[in-house]
């Protein structure tokens, strides 16, 4: 069995002792707060909006504060285009242009920026979960739970302010109020059914009704799936500052994309040439329906499965266990809760494990060191051990 999933590589929950917190659950308790994650997992899968209470306890301040970002535009990582302002008050876009606020070679210019904002320009700063180790954290956990990727932007607005115009977005997203108030009006239904970032805004589309309107204060959280229209406004006098955490999960014709990209490096029938010259002369039906048939054959979904899995310790900054000067101790070792890894066995009986280090191939005794790992454990296999821990994959069990 994989440490994190079945043979296929699917995950069907953690090894972890049930009584040590893992980044997993320390995540979903910080951002859902009471909800059951059956419950959770099944808003993910509706289409409906949802307002979630946080009842007066604001546990998103511990991922992120004003001061922490404050801290941010004062280094140089603070730049275009993860750094970037918002006004719906100004004519045209509401994007505001870059020349406005940050310098030449891309860096803010922090007194112009403070100067922006206090004339009514929303910050926005993009994927902040890849500089501000809390957010990485959370975002890491969360990936452990939903199996694709997440991410976290953030929004600081000044009093009786409105960053963006009503929009709907291509990804579903929770919204985490942390600093002060704000007032969001969202309307029922998908005016463009599932819209992606292929389809994207297309401009000419409105909300239908009356919004519902809704004042989130610290701690509450406001869940928005793709397509759903939503605004959101600071009240008179208060500033308001929220997490947006960005749900980037695959399309179907995604993943088929994926898939089909895999599947032509292995099969010659779907590297077949078109007979375009023959346009208008033979039907092509028959020779599509086999193409498309192709990628029905057995063994490709657990191939698709696998393919969706390797993404995330490819494209996920990993969190290892491990810091520069540390040395592998005695005793117990753990499999380190912030490196995404998956196990895959494949049709001829090769295990091979997938993690941020590639992919290495794994004997039975290499296995079942690592399923014991996942719960803790004396290695019995120092060399392999030490592989793992000089990559970060462990941590002192």
């Amino acid at each position: 069995m994989s440490p994190e999933g079945s043979q296929s590589g699917s995950q069907k929950g953690s090894l972890r002792p049930p009584t040590a917190e893992t980044l997993g659950e320390w995540a979903f308790g910080v951002t859902y707060g009471r909800l059951g994650v059956s419950e959770a997992l099944s808003m993910r899968e509706s289409r409906n909006w949802r307002f979630l209470p946080g009842h007066g306890v604001n546990r998103f301040a511990e991922v992120l504060s004003t001061a922490a970002i404050d801290a941010h535009l004062r280094t140089d990582a603070a730049r275009t285009p993860r750094i970037a302002m918002a006004d719906e008050s100004q004519r045209g876009s509401a994007g505001v242009p870059h020349e406005e606020f940050t310098l030449d070679d891309g860096r803010v210019d922090l007194p112009r920026l403070l100067a922006r904002f206090d004339a009514g320009a929303s910050l926005v700063v993009s994927q902040f979960d890849e500089t501000h180790p809390p957010l990485q954290r959370l975002c890491r956990g969360l990936e452990k739970l939903f199996l694709h990727a997440v991410q976290a932007n953030l929004y600081l607005t000044p009093p009786a302010a409105q960053g963006f115009r009503t929009h709907y977005d291509t990804h579903d997203v929770l919204v985490l109020q942390v600093e002060g108030r704000k007032r969001w009006r969202v309307w029922d239904g998908e005016p463009l059914p599932r819209p992606t970032r292929r389809t994207g805004w297309t401009g000419k589309l409105a909300p239908e009704g009356e919004p519902h309107t809704l004042l989130l204060e610290p701690g509450d959280a406001l869940y928005i799936p793709r397509g759903v229209f939503h605004d959101a406004a600071t009240e008179p006098g208060e500033t308001s500052l929220h997490i947006t955490l960005g749900f980037l999960e695959p399309s179907w014709a995604e993943a088929l994309r994926q898939l089909l990209d895999d599947v032509e490096a292995t099969d010659p029938a779907l590297r077949e040439s078109v007979p375009t010259w023959r346009i208008g002369e033979d039907d092509l039906h028959p020779a599509l329906e086999g193409a498309l048939a192709r990628l029905a054959a057995p063994g490709l979904a657990e191939r698709l499965q696998n393919l969706l899995l390797s993404h995330l310790p490819q494209d996920r900054q990993p969190l290892p266990a491990r810091g520069l000067m540390d040395r592998m101790p005695e005793g117990k070792l753990r499999l380190a809760d912030g490196m995404h890894h998956h196990v895959v066995q494949g049709e001829d009986g090769v295990v091979a494990l997938h993690w941020p280090g590639g992919v290495d191939i794994l004997t039975a005794e290499q296995m079942d060191d690592l399923t014991a790992l996942a719960d803790g454990a004396i290695p019995r296999d120092r060399d392999f051990a030490a592989h793992l821990w000089r990559h970060g994959m462990l941590e002192r069990g």
